[in-house]
């Protein structure tokens, strides 16, 4: 990856993005692409997209949702300490002792929530979500509401940082790294000559509720959409293998097979990483994909769909970690997929005779 590339994924993982609040994260993802792409534009969901070749028949929509989970302010006490509800499927279960970024209606302030000492008995063991707190210091509701309201967002005051073997942890790397993914592989396009269209677009609320994704199939209508998120890696200790398949950091891009996905577009995208000597791994989605592919595939008159993930650790946690190899194959493998394409593909299942 070369240095602006990485300099771009990390410039995404610092800037907070919870779901519903991704604005300021859409501005830097439009500054970075601006340069490759020959249509910008932006709907009332709060999408950010870039194009190239946007008049051509046949057009592949590239979604990377940018949002991630995160707290919702829900009240704030008469002594000052505020209580959250989940914004998205966040755990309560990381969250003892650690550090917040409350996104304040009129500043952003820093709080710490709140853990009890083990002198005193420690947490209950069946604490839940409603125990949580946040201290910011104030003395007072009426002092703390000059910073933040009911309503106002939070994320996990957590940097991101590299590992040995070109790993990487942070929060949020769901999916701010789909978001990046998109773009680059949008970049590394613009070296190439297309006979189709591509857009690649930084989806939103996808943690929440998917609207981005919708938004974006209904206004762009595309031939094809391809989700680029992440998946459950299964090589630490600990994990749960008997429901998932084997997925490990390094092992490459994975795919998803099940009912939902279009066959032939899958095919395709084997062909690419056997032409390009990129490693596949797979995951099965038998009923739906959990990812932006479920509300595009359900979009204008239908879009087939296929879904490329980042292998990823310790989901949903402030620690998620994954490789810069994977990410590097995912965009390898995208660019080799769409350079590949003529137009004149058929991804129905069954052709008339």
């Amino acid at each position: 990856m070369n240095p602006s590339s990485e300099k771009f994924l990390f410039d995404l993982l610092h800037t907070p993005s919870p779901s519903g609040m991704e604005e300021a994260i859409q501005r830097k993802w439009l500054d970075y692409i601006k340069p490759y792409a020959d249509k910008l534009q932006t709907d009332t969901a709060g999408n950010a997209m870039a194009s190239l070749q946007p008049d051509a028949p046949f057009q592949v929509l590239l979604a990377g949702h940018c949002d991630e989970i995160g707290f919702l302010v829900k009240s704030i006490d008469e002594k000052g300490y505020v209580y959250v509800e989940k914004l998205g499927g966040i755990s309560h279960k990381p969250a003892l002792g650690m550090k917040v970024d409350i996104l304040g209606t009129h500043k952003r302030i820093t709080g710490v929530i709140g853990a009890k000492a083990e002198h005193h008995g420690g947490a209950k063991d069946s604490f839940g979500f409603s125990d949580l707190f946040i201290d910011c210091g104030a003395s007072s509701k009426k002092e703390l509401e000059n910073y933040i309201a009911v309503g106002d967002t939070a994320v996990y005051k957590r940097e991101p940082e590299q590992l040995l073997n070109n790993r990487i942890s942070g929060r949020g790397l769901d999916n701010r790294t789909g978001a990046f993914i998109v773009a680059e592989t949008l970049r590394r396009l613009r070296q190439h000559t297309l006979q189709v269209g591509v857009t690649a677009v930084s989806t939103v609320n996808e943690e929440t509720n998917m609207g981005g994704a919708y938004f974006a199939g209904a206004g762009l209508s595309p031939s094809l959409g391809i989700a680029v998120d992440v998946t459950f890696a299964t090589d630490y200790p600990g994990a749960n293998t008997d429901k998932t398949a084997d997925v490990t950091l390094d092992g490459g891009p994975v795919l998803a097979k099940g009912a939902p996905i279009n066959r032939k577009a899958n095919r395709l995208l084997e062909n690419a990483a056997k032409d390009k000597e990129i490693l596949l791994q797979y995951e099965l989605t038998p009923k739906h994909t959990g990812t932006d592919a479920d509300q595009l595939r359900k979009t204008a008159k239908g879009v087939p769909i296929s879904v490329v993930s980042l292998p990823l650790r310790y989901m949903h946690a402030p620690v998620e970690t994954a490789s810069l190899k994977d990410i590097d194959q995912t965009i390898d493998l995208l660019t080799a997929f769409l350079t590949n394409l003529n137009g004149s593909e058929d991804l129905r299942p069954v052709r008339l005779d």
